[in-house]
């Protein structure tokens, strides 16, 4: 069988760094993705597209990581090792050169691959890097509340975060928030067995700016209608900057003071912001 093209890249990064840091190293996809990208800083090795491949790849790899059971310290120990060994190698060594041509290689694959999965523990994102013509999801994750589906992501045409509902029944929220663990004031990820909200006191929320009907790109198959809530910017920073093992949640608020909590994961929201960087195909 043929193998993947993630599987030739790692193969390709696992020989870049067993040049310079041996074996043992080498070993942890996260440390050799990391080296690299701190090589390409220093010596740049790379053009716009193959950096930001590899930046997500980075990324993609921290989140496995972290969800293979290690730390954030733990996390942040590995790319410091990282960066401080590609600090010790020559621009100009010529095996460096030649590592950095099969990862450009590699990586310029995945700079034309219009399509990607970014599994978590328990959901993920999707990233279609398609432009398309009429309204369409380009990074989705999806959820429920009660019987109604829930898409919360960023949409062709549609600044900000976006978030779908299609409710069954006639009552519609009035208001809806994207809430989460204030990073800021609360600096601990908050890890349970698979992604749980962090406790209310530890919660901020991002409010919508706006909804309107949700074009028919948006909805959910075998939805005939629904409304699309818009986001400002700055929520979608939050959620990336949280652990990837996190749950954040989308929650509707009706008339009658009521509250709709539609569950979702943090994953590996920044790798896929980052693939999704690269440009539309």
């Amino acid at each position: 069988m043929k193998p993947s093209r993630q599987a030739r890249i790692a193969s390709v990064l696992v020989a870049a760094v067993t040049l310079y840091a041996g074996a043992a190293q080498a070993a942890d996809p996260h440390y050799d993705r990391a080296f690299m990208l701190a090589a390409d800083a220093r010596c740049g090795l790379f053009a716009p597209p193959v950096r930001a491949a590899l930046a997500s790849a980075t990324m993609q790899a921290r989140g496995a990581q972290l969800r293979g059971g290690a730390t954030a310290v733990q996390a942040a120990e590995t790319a410091r090792r990282a960066r401080d060994r590609a600090a010790t190698v020559a621009c100009a060594h010529p095996e460096l050169k030649m590592v950095a041509g099969r990862v450009d290689q590699a990586f310029a694959g995945w700079s034309r691959t219009p399509r990607m999965e970014f599994p978590g523990l328990t959901a993920g994102w999707s990233v279609d890097r398609t432009a398309f013509a009429v309204t369409r999801w380009n990074l989705a994750q999806f959820s429920t509340v009660g019987a109604s589906p829930v898409t919360v992501g960023r949409a062709w045409g549609r600044p900000g975060l976006s978030v779908t509902v299609s409710f069954v029944g006639k009552p519609r929220p009035v208001s809806a928030r994207i809430v989460m663990r204030d990073g800021a004031r609360f600096p601990h990820p908050w890890i349970g067995d698979r992604p749980t909200l962090a406790p209310e006191a530890q919660r901020r929320a991002a409010w919508a700016a706006g909804v309107t009907e949700a074009e028919r790109g948006l909805l959910r198959p075998g939805a005939k209608a629904g409304e699309v809530w818009t986001f400002p910017e700055y929520a979608a920073r939050l959620l990336a900057g949280l652990d990837p093992r996190e749950a954040f949640a989308v929650e509707f608020v009706f008339r009658d003071g009521s509250v709709a909590r539609a569950p979702f994961e943090v994953g590996d929201l920044a790798a896929a912001e980052a693939f999704l960087r690269m440009g539309m195909l």
